[in-house]
């Protein structure tokens, strides 16, 4: 048990799921946002919760996709983030979209409203005070100059980025293995004594040339003038290495050199894209040196033209943009604790997660795990099989592969979830309908287990549920907690 309240610096997406989780469950909070006496150059209001980019929480089909999935979790765990976009949704088509005034003042009031929460206005400039023994850091994307810096001295400055350098992943099922081939480089095995650790894909010279010319030409993404996003010569956009000559690529992360395609015993491929793996599973694996500036309608129709890749199915797609965040890998403990001062729990896009809902799924998980450690009542994040559990996995380590570079912020997809240990019936299925059978399993195993691990860690929680008045700010149908 700790002493005093639990103070949450950051009133975004993942602060204001945090403090709602946490002050349900009985905990006292203090959750400080810096605006409006600190303002940001992305920000318009001083509401908690603002939609800085899109209205979107993208699809909400739990069946079909990932994110869907990670709504139906979100909202089985009473989630304020889910409850206020559906009380203020907006026609989307199968994606949840919200009205963006009406959802940031719904949040704002719901936390207003709450007896266990304290907002208070101001910056927390360098590290929280020594006598705050619960703090959860949510301040996403655009942590205050003060704060990062306090925090780049804590972790040392190489383990805090200000940037994303995404380069795009594709689910391995989707690889057509007919064409690539599995060889490192000159065979030479790495520290997990694999020889054959990349996937290869060949070109020729005439299909290198075409991707090329498709690079220059395609639409580019350019930066906010906020941003100040800087190029790094080991992180230049595929597009710009492009820029400074045809041949760039061929002597950059598409040299040919050390590679021998089984296919071509008489000659070696003009030049070769390679694919590294991107999580323990081998589930994913990214296209090495391939981060991008390139729209992702272009993305996808491009990098589609790579032999072996007709087909792929893209889990991410790539980008280059401001986004603070840590190696958090590296740095947290399974409890979302800085392990050099684990008073310290990091929640949303600075842990390493990308979009609106994957940021509060993380603060409702911190909330809830700082919760338990300040009540006494000791409680295990949900299993990796849930979609919630995978992206702790995933900011935690837990499906880095061995020997792994560096650390990327991802979205939830089925690529972070354990295969199913029994593969669903699929004879006389398309190939549509087969996939869909399988993301329906995946979904109802993790809904299964979701509600295993509620059951078995929220009894405590449950109570507090009862305690409450469930209709602070939001309908009591949107904040009820399965």
């Amino acid at each position: 048990m700790t002493e005093g309240p639990i103070h949450i610096v950051g009133g975004g997406l993942a602060g204001s799921e945090a403090a709602w989780q946490a002050a349900e469950a009985g905990a006292q909070v203090v959750l400080h946002e810096m605006r409006p006496t600190r303002r940001t150059e992305a920000h318009q209001t001083d509401r908690l919760a603002e939609l800085v980019c899109s209205n979107s929480f993208r699809s909400d089909d739990a069946e079909a996709n990932a994110v869907g999935l990670l709504h139906a979790e979100m909202r089985r765990l009473g989630s304020l983030v889910l409850g206020c976009a559906d009380a203020h949704q907006t026609p989307a088509g199968g994606a949840l979209a919200g009205d963006r005034e009406g959802f940031a003042e719904a949040v704002t009031a719901a936390i207003g409203a709450h007896p266990r929460i304290t907002l208070t206005r101001g910056e927390v400039a360098g590290l929280p005070p020594a006598d705050w023994t619960s703090v959860i850091v949510a301040t996403g994307p655009l942590t205050s100059p003060a704060l990062a810096e306090a925090i780049g001295d804590l972790t040392g400055e190489a383990e805090l980025s200000f940037f994303d350098a995404i380069a795009p992943i594709v689910h391995a099922e989707t690889i057509d293995m007919s064409i690539a081939w599995r060889q490192s480089r000159y065979d030479k095995a790495g520290p997990g004594g694999d020889a054959a650790a990349y996937i290869n894909c060949p070109m020729d010279k005439a299909e290198y040339e075409a991707f090329v010319d498709a690079l220059l030409a395609g639409p580019k993404t350019e930066f906010k003038d906020w941003e100040h996003v800087p190029y790094f010569d080991g992180c230049l956009p595929i597009e710009v290495m492009a820029e400074r000559g045809r041949e760039t690529l061929r002597y950059g992360p598409m040299k040919p050199v050390g590679l021998t395609d089984p296919r071509r015993p008489q000659g070696k491929p003009h030049a070769v894209v390679q694919l590294r793996q991107d999580n323990a599973l081998g589930t994913l694996w990214n296209l090495v040196g391939f981060q991008t500036k390139l729209k992702h309608a272009a993305q996808t129709e491009i990098f589609r033209t790579i032999p072996g890749l007709q087909k792929a199915v893209f889990a991410r797609l790539g980008g280059l943009h401001r986004n603070t965040f840590i190696n958090a890998p590296k740095l947290l403990d399974g409890q979302l604790r800085l392990k050099a001062q684990p008073r310290l729990r990091f929640a949303g896009q600075i842990t390493g997660v990308e979009g609106y809902v994957e940021s509060a799924a993380i603060g409702l998980i911190a909330g809830r795990l700082a919760a338990a450690e300040q009540l006494g009542r000791p409680l295990a994040p949900p299993p990796p099989t849930t979609a919630l559990g995978a992206l702790i996995a995933h900011v935690t380590g837990g499906h880095l592969p061995a020997g792994a570079g560096s650390f990327q912020p991802m979205n939830i997809n089925y690529g972070l979830l354990p295969p199913l240990e029994r593969e669903p019936e699929r004879r006389g299925l398309g190939r549509r309908d087969r996939g869909r059978a399988k993301k329906r399993a995946l979904g109802e195993r993790a809904l299964a287990d979701l509600e295993a691990w509620r059951l078995a860690h929220g009894h405590a929680q449950q109570a507090a549920d009862r305690e409450g008045d469930a209709g602070r700010g939001v309908a009591d149908h949107e904040l009820a907690h399965g």
